[in-house]
Order: structure tokens, then sequence, then C-alpha cells
């Protein structure tokens, strides 16, 4: 059985710790890219990769407020028994 270890911070860097238990690999990978996904390292790891222009970052960005908006408008309505 894998289990993700406690992270550890050394400065601003965060250590993922991962225990492979019997030597189970691929459930240790499952647990390693689920925690990489929950931290966003995915996502951040794209974004490193192309140049972003200025415009480009500030409508994406845009877009997203957007959106989390929309999202807690919608829960919001939800809770509230409109929808």
């Amino acid at each position: 059985m894998a289990r993700a270890g406690p992270e550890q911070t050394n400065g601003d860097l965060n250590i993922v710790q991962i225990v492979v238990r019997d030597n189970n690999v691929e459930q240790a990978l499952r647990a390693l890219k689920k925690k990489m996904q929950r931290e966003g390292l995915f996502r951040e790891m794209k974004s490193r990769t192309h140049f972003e222009k200025p415009s480009e970052k500030k409508a994406r960005q845009k877009a997203e407020a957007v959106r989390r908006a929309r999202k807690l408008a919608r829960k919001r309505a939800q809770r509230e028994g409109l929808a």
C-alpha cells in the first residue's frame, strides 16, 4: 500500500514524499500524481513551458475569475434552493 507522506518545507521548497509499500510502484505513482494535481504542479509546469504575453495572461486571469464567480453563484443558488 502506497502512502503519501507529510510535506516538509525547506525554505520555499516543498518536498513531496511518497512511500512505496510491498513494491507496489503503480499505487505509489497514482498517489504521487494525485498529490501533484492537488498542488497545481502540472498547471505550473505547463505555464512555464511557453512564454505568455502580458495581455494574454491578463485575459486568462479575467476569464478564470469569471469562471470562479459563476461557480460560486451556482453553488449559492443551489444552497438557497433556486436551482
